[in-house]
């Protein structure tokens, strides 16, 4: 059975989601957070060069086409961005200090260096809330006409930060539910690959879309990172999709991913 939530754009004009139909049943939802690099007519650049929104500042570089290819291969619905997370960042918390950023791996963002609170809250009803919103109904939906589904948020990270490399080729960042991430890591690991638990990042972060839509509903999830050299292009892309499909259709067949329990999130105690 396919679910297909109805199109609804912004004031703006400016449409902030994407929609991949998928199959009730497949027991999944795909999210992107940072999938486009896009931004409406009327903030320009941001102020920015045109190279700046071709770089990982403004979106993770290979996973839209990530996503898109996991979603095919396991005919799972998916929802990505359509906006730059220099706009805003949907996987940010409302009211995180680092919602909207100023300032984004050393450099400078113009057309945010004087945003005002105002300012803000208007992104925020335009692109934020409606992603978050199309979550919360997309799991509704799903799990009202097939199994609760499992939750994966797909990004990329850099091969370098701040000069020194990130040895992993893929991690799995998650909070304090292992039904999941569990299986997966050791899934990937038996493959060979160099495998991040909780690495580049750590996936217990208050307020991002995990926290939101996923842990505080009891939901089984994760987030991949895969390092972005790996995805630069759409075919390298594409073949780590299908490796991920490949290694996740045995474990989403695991009934305990499709039942709603509840694990004390980490997010909190971390980040007081």
């Amino acid at each position: 059975m396919k679910w297909r939530m109805a199109d609804a754009q912004g004031t703006d004009g400016f449409e902030p989601v994407e929609r991949i139909a998928g199959g009730a049943d497949a027991g999944l939802l795909l999210l992107c957070d940072h999938a486009s690099n896009a931004l409406p007519a009327h903030y320009g650049r941001l102020g920015l060069a045109a190279a700046d929104l071709e770089a990982h500042i403004a979106y993770d570089i290979g996973a839209a086409d990530l996503t898109r290819r996991l979603a095919a291969q396991l005919g799972a619905p998916a929802l990505l961005t359509r906006f730059s997370r220099l706009l805003i960042d949907p996987n940010r918390g409302a009211h995180d200090p680092t919602l909207v950023m100023r300032l984004s791996d050393r450099r400078l963002i113009p057309g945010n260096a004087r945003i005002d609170a105002a300012e803000i809250g208007r992104r925020r009803a335009l692109y934020w809330q409606p992603y978050r919103a199309a979550i919360a109904e997309t799991i509704a939906a799903l799990s009202a006409q097939g199994p609760v589904p499992a939750v994966i948020s797909v990004h990329t990270f850099t091969p370098a930060w701040h000069g020194v490399a990130r040895p992993w080729q893929i991690g799995i960042l998650w909070d304090s539910d292992r039904r999941l991430p569990g299986p997966l890591i050791a899934a990937l690991q038996a493959r060979g690959l160099a495998v991040g638990d909780n690495e580049p990042y750590d996936g217990a972060l208050p307020g991002d879309t995990l926290h939101e839509q996923v842990t505080a509903k009891g939901l089984a999830g994760l987030l991949i990172e895969v390092r972005q050299d790996l995805v630069a292009t759409p075919a390298k892309a594409h073949g780590w999709a299908d490796l991920l499909a490949d290694v996740l259709k045995p474990i989403l067949a695991r009934p305990e991913l499709h039942e709603v329990a509840f694990c004390a999130s980490r997010a909190g105690r971390l980040r007081g």
